[in-house]
């Protein structure tokens, strides 16, 4: 059986968009940002409020620190540049209870689920050991994959254009307070792995959707209504012309 191209495009970009929204899903770079903290004194020991990676910084001389603070949808970490100081935590607060971010969590996690399901559906409906694939099937298995691909978008786009306001119900109070470092924040890498798994994932999925359209196969002279598979024997005027080796195209 000579497999349609469409149906090999689909079952390779679907696959790689699925890992790519999943490196995606769980890596804590959504968005990045850093913060330089008031000069320290020498010596001046720096040690993490909660359990994270290093024992502290000590810094030689008097100098600022910068912070690098990056979120993902479930974990949030914070690191002190030039140094192995570095602390993970479970998102918390109010990033956590954003509802912007738990919409974006959900949107997520049924986007694998069914991009997941589609993919399952797509390698049985292709058959690629059989003369027939499940055409039906495998255009359901890539409308799947095309859904999953567009809730992931929606999801990125949803929090990338709220990414500076997440986790904060008036930042322009947050501004005004002096005691704290003002923290700029910009999209990070796991932001930019999402858009193109997503992007493979409607790609991938609309490739299998061009599974619905059928073959066109020849009548058979004793039977005009009715249209005869090369690939088997049921007419007898086309099975007694044909040569013992078969090929079956299709064109897509």
């Amino acid at each position: 059986m000579h497999t349609p191209a469409s149906m090999v495009t689909g079952i390779v970009f679907a696959p790689l968009g699925l890992v790519l929204v999943f490196t995606a899903a769980i890596t804590p770079q959504w968005r990045e940002g850093q913060a330089r903290l008031g000069a320290l004194g020498p010596g001046t020991p720096l040690r993490p409020g909660v359990k994270g990676q290093g024992k502290g910084l000590r810094s030689g001389s008097a100098g600022a620190l910068l912070l690098l603070r990056s979120d993902g949808l479930w974990e949030s970490c914070l690191q002190v540049e030039n140094s192995e100081l570095k602390q993970c935590w479970p998102v918390a607060g109010p990033y956590r209870r954003d509802p912007r971010v738990r919409l974006a969590q959900g949107f997520i996690l049924t986007s694998l689920f069914l991009c997941g399901t589609g993919i399952m559906l797509a390698c049985i409906g292709v058959r690629c050991w059989t003369d027939t694939p499940l055409r039906g099937l495998a255009a359901t298995g890539g409308l799947l994959v095309v859904i999953a691909g567009l809730l992931s978008l929606t999801a990125l786009s949803v929090y990338t254009h709220n990414l500076p306001r997440l986790g904060m119900a008036d930042p322009s109070k947050a501004i005004k307070n002096t005691r704290f470092p003002h923290l700029s924040l910009h999209p990070a890498g796991s932001l930019y792995f999402g858009w193109l798994g997503s992007c493979l994932q409607v790609l991938g999925g609309s490739a299998l959707l061009f599974s619905f359209k059928r073959p066109r196969y020849p009548k058979c002279p004793s039977c005009p209504k009715l249209r005869a598979c090369p690939a088997c024997r049921s007419c007898p005027e086309i099975s007694s012309n044909r040569p013992d080796n078969d090929v079956y195209e299709v064109s897509c």
